[in-house]
């Protein structure tokens, strides 16, 4: 095998890719996670190329890297679960079905679910995260105005999936509590 990096990097990886990929596939619980597992060893393989084991070891080498990178993906998903939980409940409490409110909390969870992932984190940032138009702008990386005009059309689009859901907003009931504004 050649010595240099690249050359002995690309061998081991076509060696061994298909045998990796199946030992992710069997811990994780989608083809994606998989994929991002296989994709994380090989990142870890290539930033330590100059420890990566030789001929027939460097397989062993690259399941203990893989079992660590699982076990890692697992503790990550975990606390998304627990994150998630916790903003489930803490919804709940906020938006939970009162005597005055008249919003379900399971059609306001449907609306937002049916909105892009790009609408979905803007409207998280200002109502979850408390920023404002600047720091959003910052985080994202994008223009106050491009911030600005984004969020007037998430606003739009979710108050759209809203009445579709049947979710009415009256004076007296508002989505966010006060001092918060979506």
């Amino acid at each position: 095998m050649d010595d240099e990096p690249p050359a002995r990097f690309e061998a081991v990886y076509r060696e061994t890719y298909g045998r990796l990929t199946a030992y992710a596939a069997r811990r994780c619980d989608s083809p994606q996670d998989a994929a991002d597992v296989v994709a994380e060893v090989f990142t870890v393989a290539w930033r330590r190329v100059h420890e990566l084991p030789a001929g027939d070891e460097a397989v062993l080498w690259l399941y203990g890297v893989a079992r660590n990178v699982v076990a890692n993906h697992r503790r990550g998903e975990l606390r998304r679960q627990a994150r998630s939980a916790r903003l489930d409940a803490e919804l709940a409490d906020l938006y939970g079905d009162s005597p005055d409110s008249g919003v379900e909390l399971s059609a306001i969870a449907e609306a937002f679910r049916s909105l892009s992932d790009d609408d979905r984190e803007l409207l998280s940032l200002v109502a979850w995260e408390g920023l404002g138009r600047e720091e959003i702008a910052i985080a994202l990386g994008l223009s106050r105005n491009a911030v600005r005009i984004r969020l007037y059309r998430a606003r739009r689009r979710f108050s759209r999936a809203l009445a579709e859901a049947g979710v009415h907003l009256t004076s007296q009931s508002r989505l966010a509590p006060a001092g918060r504004s979506l």
